[in-house]
């Protein structure tokens, strides 16, 4: 507020009107990972507004939005993608002998308990490859 940044003052109000959404529907306070995946879940809906807005020719709205998501990721704990999360799952499937796409549900669970906040769209097409 002080800085007189306009964008960065609405997008952090966006997200504590979310925390108090929360805490009105569950009536309690909210834990740390309860505010993560509150940032994740805006963080998601950034991204899906974002492809929505490429798929209909809006830069404008396209660009605010991106703006909005990197905001948000500044405040998200560092996710677990590319080369590292192949790394990590590769690791996982040797170790317990999964073999086939059957295994698939299995190893995402193993990697969601292990590493909670690994790119989970990612980790999927790559359990999809290694699997195959």
């Amino acid at each position: 507020m002080l800085d007189k940044n306009v964008f960065v003052r609405d997008t952090l109000r966006l997200v504590t009107s979310e925390i108090k959404r929360f805490e009105v529907d569950t009536r309690q306070e909210p834990s740390d990972d309860e505010i993560i995946s509150i940032l994740k879940r805006m963080a998601k809906q950034r991204k899906d507004s974002i492809n929505q807005f490429k798929e209909g020719g809006r830069p404008d709205l396209e660009e605010i939005e991106q703006n909005e998501l990197n905001l948000l990721d500044k405040y998200l704990p560092q996710a677990l993608n590319g080369e590292a999360l192949k790394t990590v799952l590769e690791e996982i499937i040797l170790n317990n002998n999964f073999s086939g796409m059957q295994d698939m549900g299995n190893a995402m669970k193993e990697l969601r308990s292990k590493h909670p906040n690994a790119e989970m769209s990612e980790a999927s097409s790559i359990v999809k490859t290694l699997l195959s």
